[in-house]
């Protein structure tokens, strides 16, 4: 064999390598982006669950008296709860509205407590935070 047709053989057999590293890599590229992608999907469908259980939590905790907020924005205080509809009541004039319990968008009364109840856990945060402040500034004197 002549010099000529030895480097042509050795140059084809590490291109035919490289060409089949190249395909590996790619597959490998594929596949990391595709766990990516459905690990992600996961993500955003177990966020969209927890909000449609909290969401049917709050439908289902409907008390009368309870101040509501409708999808169409009409706000009013609940009159009556049945198995899949509420009345509520509102204006002045106390005009009763039949609702779907999927047309209420959001309990206000409920949301009033709660952010009642944060602003008063912050506060007593902050209060023993100060007291232990002043508490080490009395032992340092």
């Amino acid at each position: 064999m002549d010099f000529s047709a030895i480097l042509l053989n050795m140059s084809s057999q590490a291109a035919n390598q490289s060409s089949a590293q190249n395909g590996g890599s790619m597959t490998l590229m594929l596949v990391i982006f595709m766990v990516f992608m459905i690990g992600y999907m996961y993500l955003i469908s177990r966020k969209e669950k927890k909000q449609k259980n909290a969401e049917q939590e709050m439908r289902d905790s409907l008390s009368i008296g309870d101040e509501v907020l409708t999808i169409g924005g009409i706000i009013g205080k609940v009159v009556t709860v049945k198995e899949d509809s509420v009345v509520i009541e509102t204006g002045a004039d106390r005009n009763k509205i039949r609702f779907t319990k999927t047309a209420i968008a959001k309990n206000v009364t409920k949301e009033a407590k709660a952010q009642e109840a944060q602003k008063a856990k912050i506060e007593a945060a902050k209060k023993a935070k100060d007291e232990k402040k002043a508490a080490k500034n009395k032992d340092n004197k």
